[in-house]
This record gives structure tokens, C-alpha cells and sequence, in this order.
């Protein structure tokens, strides 16, 4: 064996919930688990680490982000803070359609550039795996940039990339007037031209994006491609998105503030994973919450992510994320702690290579100067990570 990391307390993450292993090693083989257990029944290995009672958990998973963007949208922040609604502020050019114009001024090499302080601002918080979404290109040749661009991310960093195409995410200025044109746009051209640089397809499905006929259409054209979807929906209104998605075996469906009782059965038939974004909430000032007492009696899987945005989520913490689950929306230590390990890998088709901690699966570890789980969901603006590994090499 490799490596053996021993005298840790473990939080595994296997069956319904944490799955504590008290005086606990990790031996990794090849960046790969090969042993987990009591630190007295180790095999021998290369190198020994002791983690001096420290407690390990999988590498942290931020299942939702549009990392890369050009552009800063302060201004419409500060907007906002005058009284202007998202929506106002979309309808008057602003919101996605100003990133928009930012971003496909930027060139790859750009992008990469200034998505690198946000990524290596998540990757000191113990993430090792990250999904980046395009959607603020809206042409064919800027959606593949911005594809590009994350894929070089997972180059520059050590850090597992999941890549996804929200090209409808808005529709932009020169289609204002002809958004089913579009729509075809998307399903002919874009999602053909992104097979092998996406790992699954997303919409936004709002008033202010797209209807579930053309949502339906775009995962039309993303199934005939052999990609998964995803959806954002039931963020501002309720337009039965999620059960959409549901109907397409989603990966995941993220936001969720008005979903009804009829959307969390199809999502629990389903399989679909409900991703929450706090921070979203939390810096548009919503007030509707998902409804999370719901998911939970109806079995649905919870995820959370940052949401990492220029418009409504700027934010580059996770475990402020972990907090916010907590404390806005009412999941519990276990609950925030799987949302970000095993259900983010769940929402990424992910979960048979990451998210617990099991022999077979990538050395993706985080190890934390805390002996206790609910430290990395109590405290807010204060960072415990010790070390963070990637396919079993410390980064």
C-alpha cells in the first residue's frame, strides 16, 4: 500500500448517515481507496501519516456553479439594494445578458484566468471536485469557450472538473424578439457541437428563461445526444419545471423555492436530486424557502452548492453554504454533510467515484483540524481544513 493515513476520526459518509469510525485509518492505493477501518487492524504501507485525531471526510463537492464568467455585476447588486427586482433589472439588460456581453469579449485563455482566485478560493475549503456550468456565452462559439475554459481549470488545479451546457439559460439580445428561433439554435447546433466537452445539459426554466415546452425540447435534443439533464427550476415561480425534469430522469433539479407536493413525488420517483442553494436565497432576499421537511419525509436526496454566480450567488465558501443549509433552510448536521459529499455526487452521476469514503473510490480526501462533524457546519468565516488530497496525493 501507498499510504496510510491513521489515528483520525473518519466520517465516512456510507449508509443513512455518517458513518463514524473512531481511531480509523484510510490506506490508499494507486489515488485510490484501498482500506478503511480501526487504525489497529491497518495493513502495513510506504508512508504512514499520523493525523493526530484529526477528522477526515471525503473531499467536499460543489455540485452547482457558474465559475466561469466575465464581468462583475456590483452595480445591479447595489441596484437591488435600491429597491429594482431581479427581474426589472433582466428585462432592462442587465442580469444574464450583461455577463453575456462581458464573457464573449474574453478569450479562453481570459476566462481561465479569471476564474482561477475563484476556484482556488473553494479549493482551500476542501473541495476536490467541482461542476462548471457555460450558459453566459449564448452563441455556439461561446458556449465551447466557456466549456473550454473549465475543462482547462481541472488542468490547471488538481481538482476533478464535471462540465455542463446551460446554453438556455437566457436568450440573448439578438433573439429577443424570436426566442423558439433560438431554442432550435440550441437543440441543432450547440448541444451537438458540446458532446465530449459536456458532462450533461442544464436549463433555466423561468419566466424570465425558458417554458417547459422549450425546456423539453432542449433535453429532447440532449437525450438524442446520449447527455444527462439537469434543470434550474421553481426558483421564482412555479411553472411544474422540476416535474419536467423528474419525467427525464434528471440528474438534479436546484433552487426549488415553489416547488408543490406533485414535484417532489415525480423527483422522488425519479431519482432526481434536489440541489439547494442558500446563497442565492439568502443574497436576493427571497423568502420563500424550499420546502425541506417535504424532500426529506418523501426520500428525495438533498444536495447544496454554492451557486457560485456574478448576479445572485457570489459567493466562493461552501462551508458558508453548510451554515446557510443549516440555518435558513433546517437541515441538520448529517444532512448538510451528506448534501455536499455523497448527494452532490449523486446530482453529478459521480457517486461510484467520489462522495464516501470506500475502498475503490478516489483517494479524494479533506482532513480538518476539528475531531467533530458539526464544526464544519457551525462556524461561519472561519476555514478548519488541515489537508486536502486529490487521487491520494496532498495538494
Amino acid at each position: 500500500m501507498d499510504r496510510l493515513w491513521t489515528n483520525a476520526r473518519l466520517a465516512t459518509i456510507t449508509g443513512d448517515g455518517l458513518g463514524l469510525v473512531e481511531r480509523g485509518a484510510i490506506g490508499v492505493q494507486g489515488g485510490r481507496i484501498a482500506w478503511v477501518g480501526p487504525a489497529d487492524k491497518a495493513p502495513a504501507a510506504d508512508e504512514v501519516v499520523d493525523c493526530e485525531d484529526r477528522l477526515i471526510t471525503p473531499g467536499l463537492i460543489d455540485c452547482h456553479t457558474h465559475l466561469v464568467h466575465g464581468g462583475s455585476r456590483a452595480n445591479e447588486w447595489a441596484m437591488r439594494l435600491e429597491g429594482a427586482t431581479y427581474e426589472e433589472i433582466a428585462r432592462a439588460g442587465g442580469g444574464i445578458v450583461s455577463t453575456t456581453r462581458a464573457t464573449r469579449a474574453m478569450d479562453e485563455a481570459a476566462l481561465v484566468a479569471s476564474a482561477l482566485p475563484r476556484l482556488d478560493a473553494l479549493l482551500a475549503e476542501g473541495i476536490t471536485t467541482i461542476e462548471i456550468k457555460s450558459g453566459y456565452g449564448l452563441t455556439k462559439d461561446d458556449e465551447i469557450k466557456m466549456l473550454r475554459a473549465a475543462r482547462a481549470l481541472g488542468e490547471a488545479r488538481a481538482v476533478r472538473i464535471a462540465t455542463t451546457l446551460l446554453a438556455a439559460h437566457a436568450v440573448p439580445p439578438e433573439y429577443r424578439e424570436n426566442p423558439d428561433a433560438y431554442v432550435d439554435l440550441v437543440c441543432d447546433e450547440i448541444i451537438p457541437a458540446a458532446v465530449g466537452l459536456a458532462d450533461a445539459v442544464d436549463g433555466f426554466c423561468e419566466g424570465i428563461g425558458f417554458s417547459t415546452d422549450q425546456i423539453a425540447r432542449v433535453f429532447d435534443a440532449a437525450k438524442a445526444a446520449g447527455l444527462p439533464v439537469k434543470l434550474h427550476a421553481e426558483q421564482l415561480s412555479h411553472l411544474a419545471g422540476a416535474s419536467l425534469a423528474a419525467s427525464y430522469k434528471a440528474l438534479s433539479a436546484d433552487h426549488l423555492e415553489h416547488i408543490d407536493a406533485s414535484d417532489i413525488v415525480a423527483m422522488a420517483e425519479a431519482g432526481t436530486v434536489a440541489v439547494l442553494l442558500p446563497g442565492a436565497f439568502y443574497f436576493m432576499r427571497e423568502t420563500r424557502k424550499p420546502p425541506v421537511a417535504a424532500l426529506r419525509d418523501a426520500g428525495v436526496s438533498m444536495a447544496l452548492a454554492t451557486d457560485c454566480n456574478p448576479g445572485t450567488s457570489p459567493t466562493t465558501s461552501l462551508l458558508l453554504v453548510l451554515n446557510m443549509g443549516a440555518t435558513l433552510f433546517g437541515l441538520s448536521v448529517t444532512e448538510c454533510l451528506r448534501a455536499v459529499t455523497v448527494n452532490a455526487a449523486r446530482a453529478l452521476r459521480l457517486q461510484g467515484e467520489i462522495g464516501t469514503l470506500e475502498p475503490g473510490k478516489a483517494a479524494d480526501l479533506a482532513i480538518w483540524n476539528t475531531t467533530e462533524p458539526a464544526e464544519l457546519v457551525y462556524r461561519i468565516g472561519f476555514n478548519p481544513l488541515h489537508t486536502r488530497i486529490k487521487d491520494g496525493l496532498c495538494t
